[in-house]
């Protein structure tokens, strides 16, 4: 047993025993009370064990992703609770000073009993997220949305006024497990009928072969009018687990590089490609991995070599803290850089017009959806599929529709 495992089991026992002070409050009925612990320790126990055999060489697995899913399901609420029960044990810790200081009747306690409805309050504000995360993992993982913007540029070339395309990212094949709801998201992404379609990273978790089942499936993406265009993720470049040799390793990534040629995405590796329409063009251009934190195989400058200073540049870079500290600033304007990575999370809440909210924006100050910064802009796709929580809780898989329009919009 390792030390951090130890040192989560304690922790893992220490919210158990203080969260089931409210059940105990709630009901005194044995039966209850003892089926909720053995569900509870029986949940923990297998969380506990499933982590002491994870293996490294292998990585995420199903298992993984399920253990996680419980892990969370069993803390969460729980960590519900217990702020709830805090909260009135500071009020009920200062009556008790109060009365043992200024009334205090030695006949009875001077700290008050629990009250049974702020027990049953906190139990019914933690059945929020536990509802909400067993909906992520059962269907929220595939609720598939499409969103659309409608971006302005006063040096659109002409032709391009009204272009369209699909931006899909973060696949992450190896976590899919229901070939109808991929096959049904397929349909949403050609029934969008764009003009281009671009993929922002992350085929895979970690193997190529976790591709291989959904091969067919994403080779039914149809042909758009001006091509089928991919980038590298982090995930793409096998580093989160031991190989047994270097020379494994990269046929992996070699491997990995080749799945894009068999569903027919060309793959740009810090290199452009002009688009062609009428007498206009505009440069696409696709970086490998930058991001701060992750492997900055990224090279901005190989992948724009050539090009015209004044071309209309759309950017492809998977991670967004490339453009926060690089392409935002950059002495060349990259009008419109895609990205994807962050998931949203998997995890938030979100309500157009009112609230946009996830943990991860403590993270990375680019997380979803548009920002624009003299006017440059960055587009940040929430993911097309999961990882590790094997679910999506108010941040939904997406699938991106931007319009390139001439001009300034109407006010």
């Amino acid at each position: 047993m390792t030390f951090r495992l130890f040192i989560l089991l304690v922790l893992l026992t220490l919210i158990e025993v203080y969260a089931f002070q409210a059940v105990r409050t709630v009901t005194k009925t044995k039966w209850v009370q003892w089926t909720y612990l053995a569900v509870s320790l029986g949940t923990l126990f297998f969380v506990f064990y499933q982590f002491t055999k994870f293996d490294r060489k292998v990585g995420q697995t199903p298992m993984t992703m399920l253990t996680i899913g419980l892990l969370l399901l069993v803390l969460v609420p729980k960590l519900i609770m217990i702020l709830v029960l805090l909260a009135e044990d500071m009020f009920r810790l200062v009556l008790g000073a109060k009365n043992f200081f200024v009334q205090y009747d030695a006949e009875e306690s001077y700290i008050p009993a629990r009250r049974k409805f702020v027990s049953q309050l906190a139990i019914g504000l933690a059945a929020v997220p536990f509802l909400s995360l067993v909906y992520g993992m059962t269907k929220g993982k595939y609720n598939f949305k499409v969103r659309k913007e409608t971006l302005y540029f006063d040096d659109l070339p002409e032709d391009f006024d009204g272009f369209t395309f699909t931006q899909i990212s973060d696949i992450h094949s190896g976590s899919f497990d229901d070939p109808e709801k991929i096959a049904h998201a397929i349909d949403i992404i050609n029934a969008q009928a764009s003009d281009m379609l671009l993929f922002t990273g992350d085929i895979v978790n970690t193997h190529a072969t976790e591709m291989h089942p959904w091969v067919d499936l994403f080779s039914k993406i149809k042909s758009h009018p001006f091509g089928k265009y991919s980038v590298l993720g982090n995930h793409d470049y096998g580093e989160y687990i031991e190989w047994n040799s270097a020379a494994e390793k990269e046929q992996n990534f070699k491997d990995i590089i080749d799945l894009h040629r068999q569903i027919d995405f060309k793959l740009l590796r810090n290199e452009h490609v002009n688009i062609q329409k009428g007498a206009s063009a505009l440069a696409l251009v696709g970086v490998e991995n930058w991001g701060v934190k992750f492997k900055k195989a990224g090279d901005l400058a190989k992948a724009s070599a050539g090009l015209d200073p004044n071309a209309f540049k759309i950017l492809m870079s998977h991670d967004p803290s490339h453009w926060e500290v690089e392409v935002k600033s950059h002495p060349e304007l990259y009008h419109l850089t895609l990205s994807g990575h962050t998931h949203g999370l998997q995890f938030g809440i979100e309500i157009p017009g009112f609230i946009k909210w996830s943990p991860v924006q403590y993270v990375y100050k680019q997380w979803a959806g548009l920002y624009e910064h003299t006017g440059r802009y960055l587009y940040v796709n929430r993911g097309f599929g999961f990882h590790a929580y094997p679910g999506r809780v108010g941040i939904m898989p997406e699938i991106t529709v931007l319009t390139l329009k001439k001009g300034r919009p109407v006010a």
